[in-house]
């Protein structure tokens, strides 16, 4: 029998000194309930409004109505939990020739019948320049060896998506534990490219104060734990000239990202990732390669354009907030850079002429992105409409 508090909320572990990432007394984050499962709501603190808010402990989620009441369930009640055998075990120790680890998400452009892309993308080598072994992707990978526990670290596809998004946007992230139940946290959403010390914990739903100020992933325990060191990142070499009618299958393009775990000796290449389709209902793609230039139609891809523009499309704080427009003045292409990428606004500076202009239409809070407009243009010339990929990932903002 587990012992109550006054307060009837169930005590949480006292964190121990071994970075809790680890720790054996806490379950893993993928041991979560699924819909089959009944919420089990608590109170957690009174609200500055006078409400309260209320944390469900079967699904780790915020279970708080409009006004600080009790929900009926919490936010993840319908949410489906990750199956065993969607999980990877993968010994590092076991493939010399190098492994890589990158968040997958949807192509930002993806004209195929293929499944949505999704969870962590691996690579890997038995020896040096031999063939891939692995060129899958899971919803999670357990990794083994290279000086982790022997009961492993597991990586989920959330955090390898929230990896990618602050990477893309520029940001270092940090490991942060809760300092209630230590549980080691994952800053998501709007709190993946804002800093700050103040964390709501994924596990306890209790709030805490950092010692500094960061972003929180628990990819970095793991990469800490297993000397994981940055690798060279290069531009890729090759270019793509292609026309869509010849590749009837479709093509699939995303823009690439610096690999969250890179154990080989060769550089990483960066630019933009292409499959292309020959036949219909090809499973392996014809082409499927990284690139330092794309021109598909006589239309050239901007590399860094397509790498935000897959990160904004993950970011639920962002969902129907990217759009392409052009400066009223000079007619040149919007493009809002720096924090101004993932923070909408209603106002906009013009890259090439520093003039200010105001968001079109209804919805004013918008991201300014160039590269919209330019995949309507490909898809007007493309063999069918492209796919409308969704994460739908639930947001979390202040």
């Amino acid at each position: 029998m587990v012992a109550q508090r006054a307060d009837n909320k169930t005590p949480q572990p006292v964190p121990s000194r071994q970075r809790s990432l680890f720790a054996p007394e806490l379950p893993s984050t993928l041991q979560v309930a699924g819909p089959d499962v009944p919420c089990d709501i608590i109170d957690i603190e009174k609200r500055r409004d006078g409400g309260t808010r209320y944390w469900c402990r079967a699904h780790r989620a915020d279970a708080t109505a409009k006004g600080g009441i009790r929900a009926s369930k919490c936010r993840a009640a319908d949410a489906i939990p990750i199956r065993p055998d969607e999980v990877l075990t993968l010994d590092l120790d076991k493939y010399l020739g190098g492994v890589a680890l990158w968040g997958a998400v949807p192509a930002v452009y993806d004209t195929t019948r293929q499944k949505m892309d999704r969870g962590i993308h691996v690579h890997a080598r038995l020896l040096p320049n031999s063939p891939k072994e692995m060129d899958f992707t899971y919803r999670a990978v357990k990794l083994i060896g290279k000086g982790l526990p022997d009961a492993g670290a597991v990586v989920s596809e959330i955090d390898a998506i929230y990896y990618m998004v602050s990477t893309v946007f520029g940001f270092p992230m940090i490991f942060v534990e809760c300092t209630h139940c230590g549980w080691p946290h994952l800053d998501k959403d709007w709190f993946s490219v804002h800093p700050h010390r103040r964390h709501l914990c994924n596990g306890c739903g209790e709030l805490f104060r950092d010692s500094v100020t960061g972003i929180g992933n628990p990819i970095i325990g793991i990469r800490d734990a297993c000397c994981a060191k940055n690798h060279e990142v290069i531009p890729a070499p090759k270019t793509l000239d292609i026309k869509q009618s010849d590749y009837p299958g479709g093509i699939q393009i995303w823009g690439s990202n610096p690999a969250f775990l890179w154990t080989g000796d060769k550089p990483e290449e960066e630019g933009i990732h292409v499959h292309a389709f020959k036949g219909e209902g090809e499973e392996e793609p014809t082409r499927d390669d990284t690139f330092r230039e794309v021109t598909i139609d006589g239309i050239t891809l901007d590399p860094a354009l397509v790498r935000v523009l897959m990160a904004q499309n993950v970011m639920p704080s962002l969902k129907g907030r990217v759009r392409s427009m052009d400066c009223p003045s000079c007619g040149h292409p919007g493009h809002d850079t720096g924090e101004a990428a993932y923070v909408p606004a209603a106002t906009h500076t013009c890259s090439e002429c520093g003039g200010q202009f105001p968001t079109p239409g209804r919805t004013r809070n918008v991201v300014a992105n160039p590269l919209p407009a330019t995949l309507v243009e490909l898809a007007r010339m493309a063999p069918r409409s492209p796919q409308r990929h969704r994460l739908d990932l639930l947001p979390e903002t202040l």
